[in-house]
C-alpha cells in the first residue's frame, strides 16, 4: 500500500469500512449519505482537478479547493443550500476523525473546513395532511387486491406510529406486542435504536390479521410489509405508494391536497401536529418519534400554529369576507463507496 494512500484514502476506508457501521453504529441509509458526499468530492477531484482518488492528500484538501467543491456543488450540481450543508457536514465528520488518527496529515483538511461556513437557504415548507385529507388518503386503497389490503393497513400503520419509511421496511412480525388490554410495537429507528410505541388494540388486531392472510405469523424475522418482488420493502416502494394514493385524491379532491408534493416524512409530520394539537405534551411526542433532542420535536410546535393561523384565516374569511382582507404572512470509485 502506497504511502499516499494510507494518508487519504486507506482512512477513509477505514472510516466507512470500519469506524461508521461498528464505532458509532449508524444505519446503512445515514452511511449510504455520507458515502455520496465524497463520491461527489472524488469527482470534482477527479473532473475538475485533474488529481487521481488515490493521488489525493490532506494537504491538497485545503481551504480553496474545499470552496471551490462546494462552489461546484451548486453551480454544476445544483445543489440547494440544505443539501450542500448536507454534504459539508459529512466532511466535516470525516476531519474530524482523520485528524484525531493522524493530526500532522489531516491537520490542513480540519482546519479548512471549520472555517467554511453553512449556508443559509430558504426553509421549504413541511408538508402536512389535515384530518380530513388522512381520512380520504386512508379510504382509498381497495381491501379487494392484495397491493391494496396491504397499503391500507401500511398507511394507517404509519399515521399511528409516526414512524419513518425506513422503520416501516424494517418491521418484523415479532414486533408487534398484543395482549388482551394493551399493544405496542417496536420500532427501529436511526442508529439502530430500539423504541416502544404503544397503539390501539383496534389497530393491532388489523395488523396481526394481516400478518395472519399472509401466512407468517409463525415467522417471527419476517418482515410485515413486503413488496411485490421482495420480502421486504424498500423506501422507494413506500414513497410510490404515497405518490399513487395522493395523486388519486388530488384528482378526486381538487381543492384538497394542495401542496406541491406529499412524501412519506408527510405522514410523520402529519402525526405529530394532530397529536399536539390534541394536547399531547412535547416530550411524549418526542418519544414516541423517537427524537433525540427535544429541539427538533419542537419544530412541530411551530407547524402546529401555523395550521391554528390557517383555521383563523379560513374563519376571518368565512364571517368577515366583506371587510378588509387579511393578508397572511409568508413565512474512478474506490470499492468501498459503492452502495451494498
Amino acid at each position: 500500500m502506497s504511502k499516499r494512500k494510507i494518508e487519504f484514502m486507506s482512512l477513509l476506508e477505514d472510516y466507512f469500512e470500519t469506524y461508521l457501521p461498528y464505532s458509532r453504529g449508524l444505519s446503512p441509509n445515514t452511511i449510504e449519505s455520507y458515502k455520496q458526499s465524497f463520491m461527489l468530492l472524488l469527482r470534482f477531484m477527479s473532473d475538475v482537478k485533474g488529481i487521481d482518488p488515490d493521488d489525493i492528500k490532506f494537504s491538497i484538501l485545503n481551504y480553496d479547493t474545499l470552496m471551490e467543491f462546494f462552489n461546484w456543488l451548486e453551480k454544476e450540481r445544483h445543489c440547494k443550500p440544505v443539501t450542500r450543508n448536507q454534504r459539508l457536514s459529512a466532511l466535516s465528520a470525516f476531519s474530524e476523525y482523520a485528524q484525531n488518527r493522524d493530526f500532522d496529515a489531516a491537520s490542513v483538511f480540519r482546519s479548512a473546513i471549520v472555517k467554511i461556513p453553512i449556508k443559509r437557504g430558504n426553509k421549504k415548507a413541511r408538508a402536512v395532511f389535515s384530518r380530513d385529507e388522512i381520512k380520504i388518503l386512508l379510504a382509498l386503497p381497495d381491501e379487494n387486491y392484495e397491493t391494496g389490503l396491504r397499503d391500507k393497513v401500511l398507511l394507517s400503520f404509519m399515521y399511528a406510529t409516526g414512524a419513518r419509511a425506513q422503520e416501516i421496511c424494517d418491521f418484523t412480525v415479532d414486533a408487534l406486542h398484543i395482549n388482551d388490554k394493551n399493544a405496542s410495537v417496536t420500532l427501529i429507528g436511526k442508529g439502530t435504536k430500539a423504541r416502544q410505541v404503544g397503539i390501539s388494540l383496534s389497530l393491532a388486531r388489523t395488523v396481526r390479521k394481516y400478518i395472519i392472510h399472509r401466512h407468517i405469523e409463525g415467522y417471527p424475522e419476517k418482515h410485515v410489509f413486503s413488496s411485490q418482488t421482495h420480502e421486504q420493502m424498500t423506501v422507494s416502494c413506500v414513497e410510490g405508494i404515497y405518490k399513487k394514493y395522493v395523486a388519486i385524491a388530488k384528482e378526486k379532491h381538487p381543492n384538497m391536497f394542495l401542496k406541491d408534493s406529499y412524501p412519506p416524512h408527510s405522514m410523520r409530520h402529519s402525526t405529530a401536529c394532530h397529536l399536539l394539537e390534541a394536547g399531547v405534551d412535547i416530550m411524549t411526542i418526542k418519544n414516541i418519534l423517537g427524537h433525540v433532542s427535544v429541539q427538533t420535536t419542537q419544530i412541530y410546535a411551530e407547524m402546529s400554529q401555523d395550521s391554528v393561523d390557517r383555521k383563523l384565516k379560513e374563519w376571518n374569511d368565512t364571517w368577515f369576507s366583506g371587510n378588509a382582507e387579511v393578508k397572511e404572512v409568508k413565512k474512478s470509485i474506490p470499492g468501498f463507496l459503492k452502495r451494498k
